[in-house]
């Protein structure tokens, strides 16, 4: 799936950040979301190697990264520690600044990043995600019945660690499958991957955790982030599904202002996971962003 892409892992905080590293060119970071690994990026990557040093991480909890017990506080699990893992793993391959392009909670990931190293991300990419703390402050019906995992996951361990652990096909399948384009957009290579991933047991605690983290220690750097006024300051592009439920249920152009004033964006043609179900589209969008001249 990543032709001429080669082993980026390091040791970062006492653990194993998995990654993976191709092309030549400016720094360039994908990071994933739930319940998915770097491999979300297979259509894409090649294209974008063309052009960037892209490097596509695990982020600590998922795929073959390292997956550290959760602390009473979820501080481990807290967007500031995710985004210093690769802030930390883009410093060993020799990048101090770079660009961000990240999906769903790999998205909440870089926006921390952003926020908390804005010396780093030089420029910022987001695909169909809001703001946490607008996202959980505006919960509706139709939200909370879409985004059912949301509220299940943040249970206290070992609940829904249980439940997954019992079917993890059965989980993908009612998270991944059961948005608008169902199980279409994933090849069966990579749909592999994600369930051997998700079929380790210490996956199903790293997911989470990160979820329980969202709603305890990342919303209080949330809030500490909009009473300070600490804001993003890189050119910054948000991308969103036009089938999906954040276009249904929220704003994100407004929500992410508060945290963005210049940020910009739309939805493109497809639902949640747009990097398999729309990436010619995708790249058509984000290379130009990049500073990639039209052909």
């Amino acid at each position: 799936m990543f032709e001429g892409f080669t082993d980026a892992s390091v040791q970062v905080d006492g653990i194993n950040i998995h990654a993976i590293r191709g092309g030549q060119g400016p720094a360039l970071l994908l990071l994933h979301g739930h319940p998915q690994t770097h491999v979300i990026w297979h259509k894409v990557a090649p294209k974008l190697a063309e052009h960037f040093t892209v490097i596509a991480a695990d982020l600590r909890g998922y795929g073959d990264s390292g997956k550290p017990v959760g602390d009473a506080g979820h501080e481990n699990y807290a967007k500031r520690r995710m985004a210093l893992d690769q802030v930390e793993l883009m410093r060993h391959h020799g990048f101090a600044s770079f660009s961000v392009l990240a999906h769903d909670r790999g998205g909440r990931v870089a926006a921390r990043m952003a926020l908390d190293h804005p010396d780093v991300v030089t420029r910022l990419i987001t695909l169909d995600v809001a703001p946490t703390l607008a996202m959980y402050e505006k919960t509706s019906f139709d939200f909370a019945r879409a985004y059912w995992h949301w509220f299940m996951l943040v249970r206290p361990a070992p609940f829904p660690e249980t439940l997954i652990r019992a079917d993890p096909d059965l989980y993908l399948r009612q998270t991944m499958g059961a948005r608008s384009a169902g199980l279409a957009p994933f090849t069966k290579e990579a749909y592999a991957e994600y369930l051997r991933c998700l079929q380790d047991p210490a996956t199903a605690h790293g997911m989470c955790e990160d979820y329980r983290a969202s709603v305890t220690i990342d919303l209080e750097h949330d809030r500490a982030s909009l009473a300070s006024g600490q804001q993003i300051r890189c050119p910054f592009l948000a991308l969103w599904g036009a089938h999906g439920v954040i276009e249904q249920c929220f704003d994100p152009i407004k929500e992410w202002q508060a945290y963005a004033p210049q940020v910009e964006g739309e939805a493109l043609p497809c639902g949640h996971y747009l990097p398999e179900e729309a990436p010619d589209q995708l790249l058509a969008r984000v290379l130009p962003f990049l500073g990639v001249p039209a052909k």
